[in-house]
């Protein structure tokens, strides 16, 4: 898993006084390019990847000065592809305020195709997929 943590910038905020809903994919871009980073699937700076899919789920407002940690793991490694889960906390309480997924694809922007992923690679986006109990 990797950690991220931002802090609400008051730009940020509509005029119901909380986070505006399209900042919470901000958030989720930002950890994710640390996510990237993290797990050296950049390869020095060579960006092969595009986001094929994004949502998110809002659970509890955000308010200006409130910071959140967010919390990367991968759900699902396929062939050319895998599945980021983004859970973000309210750092104080330790709440859920929002769930996040994305699938993010390798991609070759010469051919403009998918390509698959390298065994090395799918071995270090391994290393961010959930611990489980044997058994569980």
């Amino acid at each position: 898993m990797h950690e991220h943590s931002i802090k609400v910038r008051f730009s940020e905020t509509d005029q119901l006084g909380h986070v505006n809903n399209n900042n919470y994919f901000v958030y989720m871009e930002e950890a994710r390019i640390h996510f990237f980073e993290d797990a050296d699937l950049t390869g020095g700076g060579d960006w092969r990847f595009v986001v094929a899919s994004v949502q998110c789920d809002f659970i509890r407002q955000l308010y200006f000065g409130q910071s959140i940690t967010i919390k990367s793991f991968v759900t699902k490694i396929g062939n050319s592809s895998f599945h980021l889960q983004q859970n973000m906390y309210e750092q104080k309480s330790n709440n859920l305020v929002a769930e996040g997924r994305s699938v993010v694809v390798q991609f070759d922007f010469s051919s403009q195709q998918s390509e698959p992923m390298s065994g090395w690679m799918k071995r270090q986006l391994a290393a961010y997929e959930p611990v489980t109990k044997e058994g569980s």
